[in-house]
């Protein structure tokens, strides 16, 4: 559906700079942008190339000394090419009902506005809030709920007892309230120790593909609200996220750890067990934590330490080669007889 640039700046509380009735019939890099399309400039880099670009108009947060383009200014470039792009490529809608080839309990409780795809499976007294999707293949177990507006995407399964909160999506294969790893020696065998606690997801989370969530062995694992977790994320029982913290993809969260809010892990971090991460923590890729961590603390490596002293380990490990020559220099300077 096309757009005049003026509908576009009052979409994004902005204002037009240049011709307000162009049309925009698309959003494109500026690499890629043909006449039309509209594109993004958070930075002199951008600007210079969406400028060289065919694109009709550009997002722009600093108005530049001269330009040939339609622009709209923003506060944020950046926010502004999020907020623009469902206008353009607006998500498929999902018919309410329910599918023949579902199978729904006659217990379960699903809202007349909810959408159940073929071969999903609800279970007994589970209940599917208003406007929730399950595309297809989904598993929703007994006395789960599902909030409003929640999509599942195909064969995510959730176990039973467990609570999502409303806005949330969870992408394709994550499994929420896997039993969480827990065992003890019993006569050289290990003996299982029952899971029995639940997950809760609050709202506004989003849970990439092939995640896994494990339910508490007693109590609850807690997700907190707007959480972002990227695909390949494993979290353990009775795990607790705080708000608004993003997790990026591989990473691995020991059973019983607590995350404060807007905490960053990067790719790959590894958080061993009953540790507290106070807010606005931030982890680096591939670090190991292994204490707690108080707020607001930036780490790196493995065992992590603050980013700074790792990052002067790092520059210490590169002149190790030429320190190591200089020694064995030294050694055989003073090792040789003298004349």
């Amino acid at each position: 559906m096309p757009f005049t640039a003026a509908e576009i700046a009052r979409h994004l509380e902005g204002e037009v700079h240049g011709d307000p009735t162009t049309l925009l019939t698309g959003f494109a890099p500026a690499d890629r942008a043909r006449a039309g399309d509209l594109t993004f400039a958070e930075n002199e880099d951008y600007l210079s190339r969406a400028e060289a670009s065919a694109a009709s108009a550009i997002l722009v947060s600093t108005l530049p000394a001269a330009t040939s383009k339609v622009l709209i200014r923003v506060p944020n470039a950046r926010l502004a090419f999020a907020r623009v792009l469902p206008l353009f490529f607006p998500e498929p809608v999902f018919a309410p009902g329910i599918h023949p080839l579902a199978a729904v309990s006659a217990s379960a409780t699903v809202d007349p506005t909810a959408h159940i795809g073929p071969h999903c499976t609800v279970g007994e007294r589970a209940r599917i809030g208003p406007r929730a999707v399950l595309q297809s293949n989904n598993f929703v177990g007994d006395d789960s709920l599902v909030g409003e507006d929640t999509h599942l995407f195909p064969n995510v399964t959730i176990y039973a007892r467990i609570i999502i909160g409303a806005r949330v999506r969870i992408h394709a294969g994550t499994v929420i309230g896997s039993d969480g790893f827990g065992y003890v020696l019993d006569a050289g065998s290990h003996r299982k120790v029952p899971q029995i606690g639940n997950v809760i997801i609050g709202d506004d989370v989003e849970i990439g593909a092939n995640v896994t969530v494990d339910r508490g062995a007693l109590g609850s694992t807690i997700i907190g609200r707007g959480t972002k977790i990227d695909n390949l994320v494993q979290v353990a029982h009775n795990v607790v996220i705080g708000e608004h913290t993003l997790i990026v993809s591989q990473v691995g969260i020991a059973g019983s750890s607590k995350l404060g809010n807007y905490v960053t892990l990067g790719g790959q971090v590894g958080i061993a067990g009953h540790l507290k991460l106070g807010n606005h923590v931030m982890v680096g890729a591939q670090s190991g934590v292994m204490t707690d961590v108080p707020d607001g603390q930036h780490l790196l490596g493995s065992p992590a330490v603050a980013d700074r002293q790792a990052k002067r380990q790092y520059i210490a490990i590169q002149q190790l080669p030429d320190l190591i020559r200089r020694v064995r220099a030294l050694e055989h300077q003073h090792d040789s007889p003298t004349a």
